[in-house]
């Protein structure tokens, strides 16, 4: 099926899937172990699972577009908490409120709990107008120390999420710090290099910080430090033992407050499956680093297929009618040169109106067709294109206003 855009859709969510004695485990093909290419190993391996699956029942997810983002975010923690429930199995999500249907929904589904993940949740918990599981710079993300968070299970949920989202294709979590990383994949926290950066408390990280260097402490840096390592069961500051005070009293800030966290994280990734990949795979990386989230024009060149020479009609819609060879000449020219020229946060836009989440793949067709407007088919990965601009600036006018409506629907009430 065929949705006019790409623009993000929201749920509730209805869960309609238990887990099916046909689709328990079997034995699986060794290749992802020795696969040498850490990506192609880790699809070798997601596909064998979901493959072992594919005859259980789905997960049929219903998003609402029609509520407001709190209660939208609320009933998708709510689903993610369900226990007992077989997240290998194949996932379908349709729309209330809005017509589109099929693959390119599902796609936006993830990209939305990922979205939630990295830039926090609608609704107020904790006195916050936004409820963050991750805080801290970008880079440096760690857990949220809030016990309440903790107490709700919310970070199991978070293990579910980013685990379901990588076995089934998605985005990937970005920007957390790679001490916790370290540790969460099975590191010990006495080999995790931990940064300053890495504490998202700056009234902590600047006590710790007063230990950083041989500079004689003040008596009330003395003192704030003092407090500081009491709290945490730790001696006072001395001359000899300065460097070692610090190195604990940062690695208790980043790591150390957040082992249940962890725990909880650790557990939600093994109930979608996707552990065994990470403990015997040590090169597959489930999180983005910071500087691997941005999306480049080369990486989104390779991905396109652009208009051919010769046009293919369609008696059955007046879209893909006939352009003449200029029209679809300039206006590819325009979208590669809007390409080489927009920031990445735009490309995200551009691929996730595109296909329906930001992860560039497979074959990105470019047809250009006589319509008003730029619209899309996410299930087939097409981008249409009007063939009647004339000036790169109008063309990039109505481009970004186009992939900048993912909070609004697909187009279609």
């Amino acid at each position: 099926m065929e949705e006019p855009s790409t623009s993000g859709v929201y749920v509730p969510l209805t869960y309609t899937a238990e887990p099916s004695n046909a689709a328990k485990a079997t034995s699986m093909s060794h290749d992802w172990k020795i696969e040498p290419d850490k990506n192609k190993a880790a699809s070798l391996y997601t596909k064998e699972i979901i493959h072992q699956h594919e005859t259980g029942k789905s997960l049929l997810m219903t998003m609402d577009v029609r509520m407001d983002k709190e209660d939208q975010d609320r009933e998708l923690i709510a689903f993610y908490k369900q226990n007992g429930i077989e997240w290998a199995c194949p996932v379908k999500c349709k729309l209330q409120g809005d017509a589109a249907i099929g693959e390119g929904v599902t796609r936006h589904f993830f990209s939305t709990v990922i979205q939630r993940l990295q830039h926090g949740f609608n609704f107020n918990m904790g006195n916050t107008a936004r409820t963050c599981l991750f805080e801290g710079e970008p880079g440096h993300l760690v857990p949220s120390s809030s016990q309440f968070l903790i107490e709700s299970d919310l970070f199991l949920v978070a293990g579910r999420m980013i685990g379901h989202a990588f076995l089934h294709g998605g985005p990937r979590l970005a920007g957390v710090s790679q001490a916790i990383v370290h540790v969460l994949l099975g590191g010990s926290a006495e080999t995790a290099t931990v940064q300053i950066e890495d504490c998202p408390d700056h009234d902590i990280r600047e006590t710790i910080k007063l230990l950083d260097g041989e500079a004689e402490l003040g008596s009330e840096e003395y003192q704030a430090v003092l407090d500081l390592s009491l709290a945490w069961d730790l001696p006072g500051p001395t001359k000899e033992n300065r460097k070692w005070l610090f190195e604990r009293l940062l690695s208790h800030a980043v790591i150390g407050r957040r082992l249940r966290q962890l725990k909880q994280i650790r557990k939600g990734l093994k109930e979608t499956r996707v552990w065994p990949l990470l403990s015997e795979r040590k090169d597959v990386e489930i999180f983005l680093r910071e500087n691997e989230n941005s999306l480049t024009p080369s990486v989104l060149l390779q991905c396109i297929c652009w208009p051919s020479d010769i046009s293919v009609n369609d008696d059955d819609d007046d879209d893909n009618e006939d352009c003449s060879l200029e029209d679809r000449c300039r206006i590819s020219w325009y979208l590669r040169h809007f390409i080489e020229t927009a920031s990445s946060s735009d490309l995200k836009n551009l691929v996730k109106f595109w296909l329906g989440w930001e992860v560039p793949e497979g074959k990105m067709v470019v047809e250009v067709v006589n319509s008003e407007m730029p619209k899309s088919s996410t299930c087939f990965n097409v981008l249409r294109l009007p063939a009647h601009y004339m000036h790169f600036s109008n063309f990039k006018d109505d481009l970004l206003m186009c992939i900048g409506t993912s909070e609004y629907g697909f187009g279609l009430v």
